[in-house]
């Protein structure tokens, strides 16, 4: 027995680049929901009649291939894919686009599916599936509303963009978003370019291929080693350090020495740069702390300094917050276990970001002059940490009251304890609010709901 799922979005744009936001690179990857673990297995597939696409999805304990086929495609007006193997009996997805007059458009996505095992299948996992299908294409439905909100935000700016630390968390999310709205991504790599638009670079030794700078707009440098593993080494420290100021260095000194090279370089920072200040309220011209983490930031901030004719902008983020990597990744375990709560004594601030967020702060420094220097991507929202703990426990409706006690983190993590989980920063985006960033997931429930799929309040927008 099929069953049929449909779902429609009104779309403020035509139905021919609705259909083209569909068919660029990055738009399959920006429409799967971070709570999946889903990979995608070799390139992303054309929207053309006859190309595949193959993804290893983790269902329980257990991992299934699918391999989808589209089989019609007609430009401005839709496309279909059919499942030709993986989870379900049968599985047919139409994805139609609607002129509606005055450049609108209407996305009609129309499902035909079918659950193995027939009439038993159905009785056990019919409802399930049912609401599953639904949790997807809300998600779906809300990232394609809000991308090319944020595209039109920017008129019809197409740039050539140079992207460091692009396999990252916040990396990967913003070349998916910047493909898509039509912008060309370059990539440097330390390994050896195995695509098209990859360069090599090698910080430590000071390597860089210039051919990737070749008319090139702006720079996104991401790069940096990951300061959220537990105990900081000494060694750990000097490459936590090196690998900002070194990388930054480099990115600077081969833009100057650029002709007709990039004019914006944004490069990421974070609000470790303020030290742990209590319940004082944080902007851009706060002073900076004397930790080991306020002086990476400092010294990474500093190292892009002296470039003639090129406006930076350092973005200083929160905890980026999904379920697919980082801070919350690490939290979700002990929170549906129900061994979550609040760290030491739960009142010192957290200031967080959504991730669509922090990579449409990269996208809307690209494009907007008037962001330059220091910018806080922080949501304006700041939490404590025992209030964080409450409502991701009430997201995943479990019980968050099991304290760690300030002693148990620090025995269990040493310095990182004091830098990234006790240190209290209550800061505040207001070179964004100034010129007028609208957060998609401003307060935190509401974040945690959209990434993880649950159910959202009515009032919940696009």
């Amino acid at each position: 027995m099929t069953t049929t799922y449909e779902r429609t979005l009104d779309c403020p744009v035509s139905a021919d680049e609705l259909f083209a936001w569909h068919a660029r690179p990055g738009a399959f990857q920006r429409l799967l929901p971070p709570w999946e673990k889903v990979r995608l297995i070799g390139p992303t597939a054309e929207i053309e009649r006859g190309e595949r696409q193959e993804l290893e999805m983790a269902i329980g304990p257990f991992s299934k291939r699918w391999v989808a086929e589209i089989k019609e495609v007609e430009p401005g007006a839709g496309f279909r894919d059919v499942q030709l193997s993986g989870p379900f009996a049968k599985w047919e997805h139409h994805h139609g686009m609607e002129a509606r007059g005055d450049g609108a458009s209407r996305l009609r996505d129309t499902v035909e599916y079918a659950i193995p095992a027939g009439g038993l299948g159905r009785a056990v996992a019919g409802g399930y599936v049912g609401k599953e299908i639904d949790r997807l294409f809300a998600y779906r439905h809300r990232i394609t509303a809000r991308d090319l909100r944020r595209h039109a935000e920017a008129g019809d700016v197409r740039l050539k963009v140079l992207v460091t630390g692009s396999t990252g968390l916040v990396g990967t999310a913003l070349c998916a978003f910047l493909e898509s709205g039509g912008h060309e991504v370059r990539r440097m790599v330390r390994s050896d370019p195995r695509k098209a638009g990859e360069f090599r670079w090698n910080p430590a030794r000071g390597e860089f291929d210039r051919r990737a700078l070749k008319g090139v707009d702006a720079v996104v440098h991401l790069a940096g080693e990951n300061v959220g593993e537990p105990r900081w080494s000494e060694e750990r420290k000097r490459r936590i350090l090196d690998s900002r100021v070194q990388g930054t260095s480099l990115i600077a000194r081969e833009i100057g020495l650029c002709k007709d090279g990039p004019k914006t370089l944004v490069q990421a920072s974070a609000v470790g740069i303020y030290g742990d200040r209590g319940d004082e309220e944080l902007t851009e011209t706060s002073s900076h702390g004397s930790d080991f983490l306020a002086d990476v930031c400092e010294q990474w901030e500093r190292a892009s300094e002296g470039i003639p004719g090129v406006r930076r902008v350092q973005l200083r983020f929160g905890v980026v917050l999904t379920p697919a990597g980082g801070a919350l990744a690490r939290m979700l375990p002990p929170f549906r276990a129900g061994a979550g709560g609040p760290i030491g004594s739960g009142r010192q601030w957290m200031s967080w970001i959504a991730i669509d967020d922090a990579v449409a702060a990269i996208h809307r420094a690209l494009w907007d002059a008037r962001l330059e220097g220091p910018v806080n991507a922080v949501a304006p929202e700041p939490v404590r940490n025992a209030d964080f703990g409450k409502r991701l426990g009430a997201v995943l409706k479990r019980p968050a009251v099991l304290p760690l006690p300030a002693i148990a983190a620090r025995a269990a993590f040493g310095e990182v304890a004091d830098a990234l989980l006790l240190a209290s920063q209550r800061v505040l985006p207001t070179k964004l609010t100034a010129c007028g960033f609208r957060f998609d997931e401003p307060e935190l429930e509401g974040a945690l709901r959209h990434l993880l799929g649950a159910k959202l309040a009515a009032r919940q927008p696009a």
